[in-house]
């Protein structure tokens, strides 16, 4: 090892002074490059010509270098070197959380949150479901976020001492994924529904073929869902797609395949085991659905089974389900004894809306079509 020539000369006693070395004055490393189709919301940074800025507010093409003033949308946060590395994301957290049952304002003769709330002691649900006006994000039947039925059934939950998750997407409707035209722009959209109710996870539930069954919007999602994770560390980000009896098809392998290639950071992958024509055992359809899917993820990911569980989710379909399909209270509660067990991450059904009884009414959207108690699957949800 080569001795540094002030070191040497105290070593050989000259009158040399050492003088202190000065704090490193490395800068810091630069955050992801700006981009003028991108949309950035208040907190989020981008860096630009050597320097990282953070932004104010929301903004879309409006250059750092030149919109960086005191009064304008750009904090300059000084110079930056090297580039964060994009490759090599946190990994996702999964992690248990309560069971949110999927609740439809304005279909199905929804009920009163608080209703449900106090008979079944269930504390969170998931919101159905967020569309796209453009690539701007609107609750279904609503031209927005914010002032109708979705907001006052949310301001509801919360005031009941709950918690919500939307749920973006869905089988139909006109959704964000195909109408926003890149990952950022999506993201962006993503994100004016985490600023619009101060979530702590987003749900997005990826059906049919404008979405599941198109790959670029696959790509499209998975890549604004490793913006979103990027933004918000702390947000959870789910999955939720469609099954055959014994786990993932070909497009929801390929989902959670390209999740890990585009190092996309998903918190929780749940399927929907139901629908899938050929599910005459539900218990057993369910449980080697998602035995199927926690396979595909510790090869994928290089998981325990432990980790691959609690990166997992069931969101299943009470009383009948479209194809005719049973579950049944019974059946429920076996399913959700099996999810406790093993230690998955997420639990929820179609829907609180179906939870009433109505024997022999068939596929209906305000009650399950079979003999049960009023609440009696989000109850027994509750129990997860």
């Amino acid at each position: 090892m080569k001795i540094p020539a002030l070191l040497a000369a105290a070593l050989l006693g000259t009158a040399a002074a050492l003088v202190p070395l000065a704090p490193s004055t490395a800068a810091a490393p630069c955050a992801p490059a700006w981009s003028s189709s991108a949309i950035y919301t208040g907190g989020t940074t981008a860096s630009q010509s050597g320097h990282n800025y953070t932004a104010k507010w929301w903004t879309q093409n409006e250059s750092p270098a030149t919109h960086s003033g005191q009064w304008d949308v750009w904090a300059d946060n000084g110079t930056c070197g090297g580039t964060t590395d994009p490759e090599e994301p946190q990994p996702p957290t999964g992690g248990k959380m309560a069971s949110s049952p999927y609740l439809y304002p304005g279909w199905g003769n929804p009920p009163a949150p608080g209703t449900v709330m106090n008979a079944t002691g269930i504390k969170a649900f998931t919101i159905a479901f967020v569309l796209a006006n453009g690539c701007n994000p609107v609750w279904d039947g609503e031209s927005g976020l914010t002032g109708g039925v979705h907001e006052s059934t949310i301001n509801a939950i919360k005031a009941a001492g709950g918690s919500i998750v939307p749920s973006i997407g869905g089988w139909s409707g006109n959704k964000l994924g195909p109408n926003c035209a890149t990952a950022e722009a999506l993201a962006g959209a993503y994100q004016r529904v985490i600023d619009a109710f101060g979530l702590k996870a987003i749900d997005i539930d990826i059906e049919n073929s404008d979405e599941f069954e198109n790959t670029v919007v696959q790509d499209r999602i998975l890549g604004a869902l490793k913006i979103v994770k990027q933004w918000n560390p702390n947000v959870k980000t789910i999955l939720t797609f469609g099954t055959t009896p014994s786990g993932p098809n070909y497009y929801g392998t390929r989902l959670v395949q390209q999740a890990k290639a585009l190092g996309a950071n998903i918190d929780i992958f749940t399927q929907m085991p139901f629908d899938f024509g050929g599910g005459a055992d539900m218990y057993a359809s369910t449980v080697n659905a998602s035995e199927g899917l926690k396979n595909l993820l510790k090869s994928t990911f290089g998981w325990t089974d432990a980790q691959a569980y609690n990166h997992l989710g069931i969101s299943g379909m009470n009383g009948l389900s479209d194809q005719q399909e049973l579950t049944t209270p019974q059946t429920w509660s076996r399913i959700r004894d099996y999810a406790t067990s093993k230690g998955l991450a997420r639990f929820t059904f179609w829907s609180v809306n179906r939870d009433r009884p109505c024997p022999g009414g068939g596929v209906r959207s305000d009650c399950s079509g079979i003999a049960q108690a009023d609440w009696e699957f989000t109850k027994i949800s509750a129990g997860f």
